[in-house]
């Protein structure tokens, strides 16, 4: 029997073709998925065999609409940590790649809203529909594509424009014991960006849902809320959601930054995000390190606040971290870690606290690595003055507990600096602009106080604020566009706040 093998390859030829024809027909309906069995299920963690193509950070789906986020990428299986509570998934269940990074929906219309670290709303204002998404992790800008910070962040709070000045695209750390005043002056420092086009985050992490709420309402008394987004991972939530919550944060920061806006982030706090982070480590059997925090906590924090800066095109990211210390130990393996990545940090003291000195900062402590560049000029020149005065004043303080004779000049740099200290105490949510800031500080350098008593000084601080808005809003204007005061623009201030006082 002779073959015709052209025949038999123009029939199989013929039987491919109509079996593409048929697979051309059904491949839209066909759909492939990669998908991995449940090994192990721990606190807050899932071990999944079977997804060798899973990438790191990306999500995960199990049945019930639980979500988990790749942690671990070893040999034989993967490690998630799970967005949500996984009493439901056990083991042999399977788990479905979604091919997707963890992402955050980013718009305006999250402006006014309490949302967690996947942009699902917490208030009761509704659901929360945005046409734009972005991942939560983000190579921080190159160095060609940062500017230098020179404009300044005014917190309205005069000990810390005076002297530990915040620029827009600076990272300012925020630390002190328990109960000694960080979150407020976080708080007021978001109140007084509501009429300054300033985009203000705040990301609340392990705190409970009460204090959000608390939160919540002292923004909204203030008309402070319709311009901040507040994002917030609860002590009831799972630590994975506390760790992705300020990744969050800042990558809906990133959305306005991109449009040209400047933006201001506080995190409060980056030592519960220590912890979520050092328990998740612990559970996938990570090494832990000092203090039994594993050796890449450093770089958990700095990719997040290297993020923060001011841009050569476009705006700016402020950064507010605020971590706790333990009986005034700044020394501590996550204090450090912070100091050393922030560019300054303003340190308050449990001792000034309960002395009532409020807000309890410790000036001494407490640096702006950037200073005063960030600063208006008129500032500047103000507080160059102010902080050596106050710096002579704390150090002869000390002696005149023993009982020290003093000579005249001694005394009379006792009583300015008495007088600083009065004139820089301040009530939360009670804002100074800078101009007035300005003012007041140099009657008080300048002696204008000096002949008053101490009791009288807070009074006259009022006084004189009113007196400068409604006698000189010429040189309100002045200070607020960022020119020097001359030496007659000085004379006058102080002429007027002498005749005022006098009455």
């Amino acid at each position: 029997m002779i073959r015709d093998e052209s025949g038999v390859r123009g029939v199989l030829a013929d039987t491919f073709a109509a079996i593409e024809q048929d697979l051309a027909v059904y491949r839209p309906k066909l759909k492939i998925e990669e998908i991995g069995v449940v090994s192990f299920v721990g606190k807050g963690i899932v071990r999944i065999k079977g997804l060798p193509n899973a990438k790191s950070e990306e999500l995960i789906r199990f049945s019930g609409d639980n979500y988990g986020i790749v942690f671990n990428l070893d040999p034989e299986e993967v490690a998630v940590i799970m967005l949500s509570e996984n009493k439901s998934i056990k083991a042999k269940q399977i788990a479905h790649r979604t091919g997707r990074i963890m992402e955050v929906p980013v718009g305006e219309e999250l402006l006014g809203r309490i949302i967690d670290g996947m942009g699902r709303p917490l208030d009761d204002g509704g659901s929360i529909q945005t046409s734009q998404k972005m991942p939560i992790e983000k190579e921080a800008p190159a160095i060609m594509e940062r500017a230098a910070v020179n404009a300044p962040l005014q917190t309205g709070i005069m000990v810390v424009d005076s002297m530990i000045p915040i620029g827009r695209g600076q990272r300012e750390l925020i630390l002190g014991d328990k109960q000694t005043g960080k979150t407020a002056l976080a708080i007021d420092t978001i109140i007084n960006q509501k009429d300054k086009d300033v985009i203000c985050i705040y990301c609340s992490i392990g705190q409970e849902k009460s204090e959000v709420s608390h939160i919540a309402a002292q923004l909204r008394d203030n008309d402070a809320l319709e311009n901040c987004i507040i994002v917030a991972a609860t002590g009831e939530d799972t630590p994975a959601l506390n760790f992705i919550a300020p990744y969050s944060a800042t990558t809906i920061g990133e959305f306005f930054v991109e449009k040209g806006q400047d933006v201001l982030v506080v995190y409060d706090d980056l030592t519960r995000h220590a912890r979520a982070y050092r328990e998740l480590s612990l559970l996938l059997r990570r090494p832990p390190g000092r203090e039994a925090f594993p050796g890449d906590i450093f770089y958990v924090h700095s990719r997040l606040l290297e993020r923060a800066t001011r841009y050569r095109h476009g705006g700016s990211l402020t950064a507010l971290p605020i971590i706790e210390t333990e009986a005034q130990d700044i020394s501590a393996y996550i204090p450090t870690n912070l100091i050393s990545i922030t560019d300054g940090q303003i340190y308050l003291s449990p001792e000034l606290f309960r002395k009532g000195i409020l807000p309890a900062i410790d000036v001494g402590l407490s640096v702006s690595r950037v200073g005063g560049k960030s600063q208006l000029p008129a500032f500047a020149e103000v507080s160059g003055a102010l902080r050596l005065t106050y710096s002579q004043f704390q150090s002869l303080e000390i002696y005149t507990r023993f009982g020290t004779r003093l000579d005249p000049k001694t005394q009379e740099i006792l009583q300015r600096g008495q007088r600083i200290r009065e004139i820089l105490k301040q009530s939360q949510f009670d804002p100074m602009s800078a101009p007035v800031q300005v003012a007041i500080l140099l009657a008080v350098t300048e002696g204008v106080l000096d002949k008053h008593h101490l009791n009288e000084v807070a009074s006259a601080k009022v006084e004189l604020a009113k007196a400068f808005c409604e006698r000189l809003p010429h040189l309100n204007d002045l200070i607020a566009s960022g020119q020097k005061l001359s030496h007659q623009d000085r004379e006058l201030i102080l002429k007027t706040f002498a005749e005022v006082l006098q009455k």
